[in-house]
């Protein structure tokens, strides 16, 4: 930035502007060392104050976990409707759920169902299959369905 342009005005005749007599508040010197340097020693305090999750390890990692995707009965009631209303098969009556195709890997019992399905899953809870039989519907592997769309 241009002199002119500054608006401050103090010390415009000096050197040093007030910071010693050769080349102190110069360099990297001054700046306490480049990048990171110094964040275990003299710019600890700025690491407590401004990035306190700088050092250490944190949480831990599990490199063969398997995630498996899983829905309740609320959300298996709504893909439901979607379905209907998309004019999905039907089978015996019963709308046909193929979870799997969906990528969803297990159902589990939370809410309720309303409308006799069959769903394709490869897993499931003992609540959830008791909930979605009550209902008059019926929960299959992929493999014991023939003929069904995957």
């Amino acid at each position: 930035m241009a002199t002119r342009h500054r608006k401050v005005r103090k010390r415009r005749g000096s050197r040093t502007h007030g910071w010693g007599q050769i080349g102190q508040h110069r360099k990297t010197g001054a700046k306490g060392g480049h990048g990171a340097a110094g964040r275990h020693k003299h710019k600890w305090t700025w690491v407590l104050r401004y990035d306190r999750d700088y050092f250490g390890k944190h949480g831990f990692h599990r490199p063969n976990r398997r995630e498996i995707r899983a829905v309740n009965l609320n959300q298996l009631s709504t893909i439901a409707e979607n379905l209907e209303r998309s004019g999905a098969e039907k089978r015996d009556g019963k709308l046909v759920v193929n979870l799997k195709a969906m990528g969803i890997g297990k159902l589990v019992a939370g809410g309720k169902v309303t409308k006799p399905l069959i769903v394709i899953v490869e897993r499931w809870t003992e609540l959830a299959a008791k909930k979605v039989e009550e209902a008059g519907g019926e929960i299959a592997k992929p493999q014991t369905l023939q003929g069904v769309a995957e």
